[in-house]
């Protein structure tokens, strides 16, 4: 599957006339660790790997760097696919053989996750915990199977978010938040990668 995603700061306003009228689909709480080597190997090519409680996921990137209006990315679940693309020990247990090669957790937080659908859009409103501080953001996301509806998906869910009144400016991701609060060395090697935008 192919996900298109755009993030953004909500106020209660916001918040109360997006989710209006929108069909509630859950309430979910759970964990994230990301992994990476010390040279950042993975996320300064933008892509991530992390574990929600203990199922691993890969997502790998389908974006423009010159024109990122918003995220798109391939997401694999599959772990033998995971192994097989990270060139790790496929006898192993993917939590052991990433540890072998060197890929530890750099971040863990905890997230609590409201889910909506209103017309064809999925709506998440997360509020997540480092630990250390809370970071709040919503994304409106739409799951496409073919690379061709991107450009057209993209589109939709900017002119969704206009209808909601909602602002389109630039928002951080909530680990992208976390690096550059907290890990800002390997915040500014993925800006200079031009995985993320500095603002």
């Amino acid at each position: 599957m192919i996900e298109i995603e755009k993030k953004f700061l909500l106020n209660k306003k916001d918040e109360k006339r997006l989710i209006n009228d929108a069909e509630f689909i859950s309430k979910k709480e759970f964990v994230d660790i990301y992994y990476d080597d010390k040279s950042f190997s993975l996320t300064k090519n933008d892509i991530w790997l992390r574990s929600r409680d203990n199922d691993f996921e890969l997502k790998l990137p389908l974006n423009n760097k010159e024109n990122r209006t918003a995220d798109k990315y391939k997401e694999i679940t599959n772990e033998k696919i995971i192994k097989k693309f990270l060139k790790l020990n496929l006898n192993k247990n993917l939590k052991s053989s990433l540890k072998e090669v060197g890929y530890l957790p750099f971040v863990k937080c905890k997230t609590i996750r409201k889910k909506y659908k209103k017309d064809k859009f999925i709506i998440d409103i997360d509020y997540v915990d480092f630990g250390n501080f809370d970071y709040n953001i919503c994304e409106i996301e739409l799951m496409l199977n073919k690379k061709s509806e991107i450009k057209n998906a993209v589109n939709q869910i900017i002119n969704f978010a206009l209808e909601h009144n909602l602002k389109i400016t630039p928002v951080r991701g909530k680990i992208i938040e976390y690096l550059k609060r907290k890990r800002p060395k390997y915040y500014k090697a993925l800006v200079s990668n031009k995985v993320v935008e500095d603002f």
